[in-house]
């Protein structure tokens, strides 16, 4: 049967587990007020204990089918086995001493070699032995016994698991014929006496509640349940509304802050509200036992339904809509503002009914027909609230007022809703009662943690913007105590909203995982975490459909999650530090080569492959290696050398085999270089690392723009050296220092050759600069009528006569 999980589960279980523990660990408690530090715990007391609780458990799982009760076997095997784990490590020290006590006495005397030792020596050291004999024989019985407890909450777990896919697969008929309303006319499974009895047991608990000396009291809790329902919900969030408005600084902390306030103010009078009711008729010795668990039960589904109609208020926010988080418009809001309150009535009706049958005993039939009843109201709820948005929206649309413009992701979650509340009645309608019962609240269970994690993760968000922001007090103070600026600030806020969202989404992965029917409890999901961390799982090479899916998820999940990172290195961390462009991809890059290798370790992992079983592989391998992956494993290795050592990196312009461009992107195997026409030309990283490469802007070298000029003889080449200093200094890109120069290189008889020579910020500015600049110095050479030198040439003519006569003579 379906119940919700308290929210005190993991605090309580956590306090089952520490007392046991603190019983086993209560004689090394004082050991430190003496002198003897070593723990005494009396294991071959409580070794047997544990074995028999351990059988116990075992013989209650073989004939037990009821799901809260196998529930509860699984804990207590957990339990036992951090129990056995506890004692276990409190005999390690003892072991320990005992092989100090031993090292001391030394081995034993060989027979040959004439050396004797006394009698109290050797009876020491025989007692010793003993000793330490008994300890591994108990620390291995410890071990067994917490290895036998993991087991067996294995074997209990798929033991769920299984009464989970039974109870799915069941046809129990389908919601319109005669055997499912048999329980409002069938009276032959005695199910009227056994409500009869129970719901005597509730007058009887309401009678003592009110009898004399008992009845002042519940009257008083009466009254403070109704005062905090009505005025405590009120003037709560009316007082946490003040506080946002005037003592929280101005920005989206206030809305976050306000919609939280909202939800955990409605949550917290619904929750004291149930517990005073719970107080005034069930807070005396004389209820009987089925009574206070129906209570309890009540009183914990009261905290889901809290959250249900806390998160639909702060949602909709309609006595506020200027401070609604969500991007929702007024009208669609006031249509949905029935919803929230009625899901949360809808719920605690039906899981009503479904403790009061469990407490009953009542029959199959009655159960499910609760069940079928459960589904049907909220599977209709659930398309009622996706029908009447979009009627509203299309309303609007027709008024010419368009709503929202709703994202992709709004647009995936109510097309999500819609389809999984047609398939909860289809599954009615064709007698899958127990899967759309199953459907309907795990609907209700993804939208409360959706929900708290959409606010929350806003309030990480925007209270690390608010206290880190330097327009506020805080940030000013955080920023004048460390003395650091204001990037590092902005640094520290996106790192820890990130880090905060991460740990969110490990809790709703963790209670997805956990919630309703899950087959594993958080404690059980460490303890595994934990294992693999130490080896454990990659023991053989079994190759289980199951894993292979799981490794499919893995992948997947992986791949996305990197490449979620990687844009956020990219996007929103590494641009806020003082790392050159060229640094930020070659980080980025060399991040997402050691997450893809990762991410294949643990996918192969979870399949179960074992590493030590795959050396032939790599036998065959290396042998491929040295001939056709040779060439894949260098431009490897060269790459990861390109992006630590980086004598290139993104963004140098670069020349390496007649080849000019600039590095775009270092890949695994090759670098893209872009041409000056845009064009790119893909290099393996080898060539990087074997042949001379020009990197033209490693270390912001300068760039220098050189024009060799030839003039003729008859010059004046002080004017002309004036001329052209005075073309390089007007150009603006020329740099002051060095100051640009003139050197006069060649006289010859063909005149005189003159280089003008001046500095650029850049290499990449030479090209530009060359071409400014000899626009600049051919238009002021022409003004002052100065031309360049023409390179002289020959003419042969042949003269009419001297061709007659065949005699010629070259005349120039």
């Amino acid at each position: 049967m379906f119940t919700f999980r308290s929210l005190f589960a993991p605090f309580l279980l956590l306090m089952a587990l520490a007392v046991p523990a603190m019983a086993l660990a209560d004689d090394s408690a004082a050991a430190p007020a003496q002198e003897d530090t070593t723990p005494k715990v009396n294991a071959s007391v409580e070794l047997p204990k544990m074995q028999k609780i351990l059988d116990k458990i075992k013989g209650q799982v073989s004939g037990n089918t009821n799901e809260n009760q196998l529930n509860q076997l699984n804990e207590m095997a957990l339990e036992l086995s951090g129990n056995a784990d506890t004692l276990g490590q409190a005999l390690i020290p003892q072991r320990q001493q005992l092989d100090a006590q031993l090292a001391v006495l030394g081995p034993a005397p060989k027979p040959d070699s004439g050396m004797k030792e006394t009698p109290e020596v050797t009876r020491k050291r025989s007692t010793l032995e003993n000793q330490k004999s008994k300890l591994d024989d108990q620390i291995k019985q410890a071990e067994g016994i917490k290895n036998g407890a993991l087991v067996l909450s294995s074997q209990i777990v798929n033991l769920r698991r299984d009464q989970l896919k039974s109870q799915l697969a069941l046809n129990s008929g389908s919601i319109f014929g005669p055997r499912f309303w048999s329980p409002l006319v069938s009276t032959q499974d005695l199910d009227g006496e056994k409500i009869s009895d129970f719901l005597s047991e509730l007058q009887d608990t309401a009678a003592l509640s009110w009898e004399p000396g008992w009845r002042f009291g519940t009257i008083s809790w009466l009254i403070a349940a109704m005062l905090v329902m009505t005025l405590g919900r009120r003037y709560g969030e009316e007082f946490l509304a003040w506080v946002s408005i005037h003592k929280m600084p101005e920005g989206r902390l206030r809305r976050s802050f306000l919609a939280t306030a909202i939800a955990l103010t409605t949550l917290a009078a619904v929750v004291l509200t149930f517990n005073f009711f719970a107080l005034a008729f069930a807070r005396r010795d004389e209820v009987s036992a089925d009574v206070q668990d129906f209570i309890l039960r009540l009183v914990q589904l009261s905290v889901y339904c809290g959250l249900i109609a806390g998160l639909g208020r702060a949602f909709l926010s309609t006595r506020r809509p200027s401070w609604r988080l969500p991007s929702i418009s007024n009208e669609v809001a006031q249509a949905l503002k029935p919803f929230p309150p009625i899901t949360a009535v809808l719920v605690f009706i039906f899981q009503t009914v479904e403790s009061f049958n469990y407490s009953v005993g009542t029959s199959l039939n009655t159960t499910i027909f609760a069940n079928g009843l459960t589904a049907l109201l909220i599977g209709g709820t659930g398309l009622a609230i996706s029908m009447r948005t979009n009627r509203v929206r299309r309303r609007m649309v027709q008024a010419g007022n368009p709503p929202e413009a709703r994202s992709t992701l709004v647009g995936l979650i109510q097309m999500g809703l819609t389809l999984t509340a047609l398939a909860i009645l289809v599954f009615l309608v064709i007698g899958y009662v127990s899967l759309a019962r199953f459907l309907s609240y795990e609907l209700i269970w993804c939208g409360i943690l959706f929900g708290s994690f959409y606010f929350l993760s806003q309030l990480i968000t925007d209270g690390c913007d608010t206290l880190f922001s330097t327009q506020n007090s805080s940030g000013k103070r955080i920023q004048s105590s460390l003395n650091i600026d204001e990037r590092h600030l902005q640094q520290a806020a996106t790192l820890l909203g990130a880090l905060g969202k991460t740990a969110l989404i490990g809790i709703v992965a963790l209670a997805l995982l956990n919630g309703t029917f899950a087959s594993s409890t958080p404690i059980e999901l460490i303890q595994k975490v934990i294992e693999f961390w130490g080896g454990k799982g990659l023991e053989s090479l079994n190759i289980v459909p199951a894993h292979l899916v799981n490794a499919i998820l893995c992948l997947v999940v992986g791949i996305y999650v990197l490449r979620a990172v990687r844009r956020w290195l990219d996007k929103e961390f590494l641009p806020k530090t003082t790392m050159d462009a060229g640094m930020r991809v070659s980080l980025v890059t060399l991040f997402s080569n050691i997450g893809y290798v990762l991410i294949i370790l643990l996918t192969l992992s979870i399949m179960g492959l074992q590493w030590n079983k795959l050396a032939w592989i790599v036998s065959a391998l290396s042998v491929g290696i040295g001939f056709g992956l040779q060439e894949i494993v260098k431009n490897f290795i060269s790459g990861l050398i390109l992006l630590t050592e980086r004598p290139v990196k993104v963004g140098d312009l670069v020349t390496i085999s007649g080849i000019e461009g600039d590095i775009r992107r270092i890949n695994v195997r090759a670098t893209e270089i872009q041409l000056s026409d845009k064009s790119t030309v893909i290099v393996p990283n080898s060539q990087f690392i074997s042949q001379n490469v020009r990197n033209a802007t490693m270390g912001n070298a300068q760039g220098v723009v050189t024009i060799p000029l030839n003039f003729p003889l008859d010059i004046d080449p002080v004017r002309v050296r004036e001329l052209l200093l005075e073309v390089y200094e007007e150009n603006e890109r020329i740099l002051e220092s060095p100051a640009p120069s003139v050197s006069f290189k060649e006289l010859s008889p063909n005149g005189i050759v003159l280089s003008v020579t001046g500095n650029v910020a850049s290499q990449r500015q030479i090209s530009g600069a060359k071409s400014d600049l000899l626009f600049d110095i051919l238009t002021r050479l022409r003004k002052e009528g100065i031309v360049l030198s023409t390179p002289q040439t020959m003419i042969i003519e042949r003269r009419a006569q001297q061709a007659a006569a065949g005699d010629s003579e070259p005349l120039s």
